[in-house]
């Protein structure tokens, strides 16, 4: 159906209206689009429920399908055609984008400056409601989330992508594990695309890609469990696929890092460097200082931060994975005063972590996974009384709830930053600054 409508509309033939016991999936009716939510959505509302909106934008009116009715007090619905249309929107570059497509995207309706303004809405409103931050705080009412180079599309040298039961290669439908089946993926880069969505990968149940600094193409299949059963390398100019050996390489603050093929390290090329920028900046280590880096990865900001700290400081990484810290043991190998410590980042681990160091840390910087580093793990690190924290988050749900709970132990929130690491998505990428109240 139709997104957009030219011209004067027609009546719609009334439809019966369902029971609501009944529910309400695959209703349509109109709605007047509210402000935009956490999550990819904006908010509506039909006869006193609140209904979550894709595929729309904030001041829209638009006829809605609602695709799940599960909850007494709300729905979800797809905008399948818009009656008034925002100044922002514009014509999907991606042919499978839209209702009932392909699920990878929030925002292709969207002009990227658009975006970017509905991103910093959302982060302002989660720490509001979550973080307990005034809204007239001049780090929120001055908040707009910059731009990265290279433009919102071919950014994402890392993705995942699911595979039907016949073998072929796709991305799943929004909130399904049906999968929609693709011949390119715009926000990817071509390499990467190419390797996964040209191919058949019959017994799989996912492949995982990416590519380094060199061109360098790593696929990885998953089995329908989701483990590893095989890893294929291309190399950048070549046509025969190579043997797996050792990791590959990223180029970020200007120099190289080994990294697991398809392991961790940020999806956006310009990101790693975007971030260090950030975190350095706002962690201003001096010579002789202590930082703690937690959910260290490779040990891209604690070796960007150890050169500053000189010979008499020192840096401490710490990671689950024990491939990423095979791979920081690697990059860090010339930096004496850092060092690379495997474990899990919780409470009662932090508590011992804390005593071996002899000492509270000056720089605390942590990059938690999507679900945040949660209350615990944020009162323990505000009882060091470290100087500095630097959180960096991509969602902005887990960063509100972080950030009462530090603000809850004597923290203060003094610079907030956001990045558009995820063009066309409704993710963004946050670098916070939390310093001791006064």
């Amino acid at each position: 159906m139709a997104e957009r409508r030219r011209g004067p509309r027609p009546a719609r033939p009334a439809r019966p209206r369902p029971d609501r016991g009944a529910g309400w999936t695959g209703r349509e009716f109109e709605v007047a689009v509210g402000p935009v939510a956490h999550g990819g959505h904006c908010v509506a509302r039909h006869e006193g429920r609140v209904v979550f909106v894709r595929h729309a934008l904030p001041g829209e009116r638009v006829v809605v399908r609602v695709t799940e009715d599960r909850q007494p007090g709300y729905c979800r619905a797809d905008a399948v055609e818009v009656l008034e249309a925002s100044p922002d929107r514009v014509e999907r570059p991606c042919p499978y984008s839209g209702p009932g497509r392909c699920g990878g995207c929030d925002w292709q309706h969207v002009s990227w400056e658009g975006q970017r303004r509905l991103k910093a809405d959302v982060v302002r409103e989660q720490l509001v409601r979550l973080g307990g931050l005034d809204a007239a705080d001049p780090l929120l009412t001055g908040l707009a989330v910059e731009e990265l180079p290279g433009g919102p599309l071919r950014w994402r040298s890392r993705a995942r992508f699911a595979v039907d039961r016949t073998g072929v290669a796709g991305l799943r439908r929004h909130r399904s594990h049906d999968v929609v089946v693709l011949d390119d993926c715009p926000i990817t880069v071509e390499p990467a695309a190419r390797a996964v969505l040209a191919r058949r990968w019959t017994g799989a149940g996912a492949v995982d890609v990416a590519v380094d600094s060199a061109g360098t193409v790593t696929t990885t299949r998953l089995d329908r469990r989701g483990a590893p059963t095989g890893t294929r390398v291309l190399h950048a100019g070549e046509d025969v696929p190579a043997e797996p050996a050792g990791r590959a390489g990223r180029r970020a603050a200007g120099r190289d890092w080994e990294v697991e093929g398809t392991g961790f390290w940020q999806v956006h090329q310009g990101a790693a460097d975007a971030l260090v920028d950030a975190v350095t900046a706002l962690a201003a280590t001096a010579p002789g200082e202590t930082v703690l880096d937690l959910y260290a990865g490779a040990g891209l900001f604690g070796g960007a931060l150890a050169p500053a700290v000189g010979g008499t400081g020192r840096v401490v990484c710490v990671e689950a994975d024990e491939e990423a810290c095979a791979a920081a043991e690697a990059n860090l190998a010339g930096l004496p005063q850092a060092e690379v410590w495997q474990g899990e980042v919780d409470a009662e681990g932090l508590a011992g972590l804390l005593e071996e160091l002899g000492g509270a840390p000056d720089v605390v910087v942590l990059d938690p996974p999507r679900a945040g580093a949660g209350s615990a793990v944020s009162r323990v690190l505000a009882g060091t009384g470290a100087r500095a924290v630097v959180y960096v988050a991509c969602d902005p749900a887990s960063l509100g709830r972080d950030v009462a709970a530090f603000t809850g132990a004597g923290y203060r929130l003094t610079a907030l930053r956001a990045l558009d690491a995820f063009p066309m998505t409704a993710h963004v990428e946050c670098v916070a600054l939390l310093e001791r109240a006064a």
